[in-house]
């Protein structure tokens, strides 16, 4: 019997794997009762099909579809191409915002971020309660994909590329559908799903995210849990002295306190995934690369906007964007939701010196200190340490410090003791 990850599928995912076809088929299709005042819509895993493929036949569908170039406006751009396997799920290069559009030349508003060690994460939620010792404590807004936390599945978050103008650029769900009965996976889809899958756009368009939702908790390739801090955990490896010192730091709460965020143990029997989901402001530098900065009136304000609209009313979550897990953080080209720093040196600087030299932390890059975030919102920028300290104060960091932080760090990349490929 094919094994499925239950412990991170979604509850709803899980049962659409897990219960007999029959099942499902017939609480797709069966009507309402007469005496019920309403019905209910079905939801996306209640969309009836022909057959009913298995977590496995779903997973090397769901891998197809990620590479699918056919699928996009420009026929030039698959999820892989900003996502890309060798990459950690995220871009091979440094730019700060990837390229898309119907001519792959329309530059995106946000960094690419690593769609790996996502299968934990909660559904957003305003008031977040986490049941780890203090179950009354309200942890604030939390979870949902994206930097902004607007997807709550991951079949929110694979459609948002498809229709996305600065991405694969189609332009409804319709324009998917007739590339999708057109490109090489046509076959497949009806193979996994039933011969007439593709008649019909809603089935055919739902039967894509699934498989992609699937495929994005394929714990091989997306959370394989293979670091060398793996190992350790396991008592299979051994942290260098610097490393040592560097996960020292990263968990004291007077020096680093990156585990207040990020967390590092193991946690009800699961090992960490390096984040705590929430939603955070700490206000990076703005970055002068993307093009919309190019315009002094924009402002990306994460979870209030402008990408996320459902929000933009409250004001207290202006600034804040997902804390993303530092899994394989060492691999990537940039950093922070708008890829300000090219260098991890520099991204953990940044927490060193915000408060204390900001001079330093914003001059480099000719940009006024909180530049991205409009000083109404300023409370709303977190202060615990290694934040919090006046200018001129010593930094939590030394540089020292900074460097032994970055081996720790580099210790959650995944593939410890795999042999390097030869070119």
């Amino acid at each position: 019997m094919q094994t499925v990850p239950r412990r991170f599928l979604s509850p709803f995912l899980l049962a659409w794997l897990l219960l007999p076809a029959a099942v499902i088929s017939i609480a797709a299709a069966a009507p309402p009762a007469a005496s019920a005042p309403t019905a209910r819509p079905p939801s996306f895993y209640e969309t009836p099909y022909e057959r009913r493929p298995d977590f496995r036949t779903l997973v090397a569908l769901g891998r197809s579809l990620f590479s699918d170039k056919a699928l996009s406006a420009s026929g030039q751009v698959s999820c892989a191409s900003c996502h890309d396997p060798a990459h950690a799920y995220a871009p091979s290069n440094r730019l700060p915002v990837q390229l898309g559009g119907p001519a792959r030349n329309l530059p995106g508003l946000r960094a690419v971020p690593s769609l790996t060690y996502h299968q934990g994460i909660p559904n957003f939620q305003e008031h977040f309660f986490d049941n780890d010792g203090n179950d009354s404590e309200d942890q604030g807004p939390t979870g949902g994909l994206d930097w902004d936390g607007r997807a709550d599945s991951g079949h929110e978050q694979a459609a948002g590329p498809l229709l996305s103008a600065f991405e694969m650029a189609n332009p409804d769900i319709e324009a998917v559908v007739a590339k999708l009965r057109t490109s090489p996976n046509a076959a497949a889809m009806r193979a996994a799903f039933g011969p007439r899958v593709l008649d019909d756009s809603k089935h055919a368009w739902n039967g894509l995210l699934l498989a992609l939702e699937v495929f994005q908790q394929s714990p091989a390739d997306f959370y394989p849990f293979t670091s060398k801090y793996d190992a350790f955990l396991r008592g299979q490896a051994t942290l260098s002295k610097q490393e040592a010192r560097g996960l020292a730091v990263f968990n004291d709460k007077t020096r680093g306190n990156c585990a207040a965020c990020h967390i590092s143990q193991i946690k009800r029997g699961a090992f960490p995934q390096f984040t705590d989901f929430g939603l955070i402001a700490i206000g990076v530098p703005r970055n002068p690369v993307i093009p919309a900065n190019a315009k002094p009136e924009y402002r990306d304000l994460g979870a209030c906007g402008p990408l996320r609209t459902d929000l933009k009313s409250h004001d207290d979550y202006c600034g804040r964007f997902r804390t993303p897990s530092l899994r394989n953080v060492a691999t990537r080209g940039v950093f922070f939701h708008n890829g300000v720093y090219t260098k991890l040196e520099d991204a953990v600087r940044f927490y060193a010196l915000r408060d204390t030299d900001p001079a330093r932390a914003y001059g480099a890059l000719r940009s006024g200190r909180f530049a991205d975030l409009p000083e109404k919102y300023r409370d709303n920028l977190n202060q615990e340490a290694p934040f919090g300290a006046r200018p001129g104060n010593r930094p939590a960091l030394t540089e020292a410090e900074v460097a032994d932080v970055v081996a720790f760090l580099k210790t959650l990349t995944d593939g410890y003791g795999t042999p390097a490929k030869n070119d």
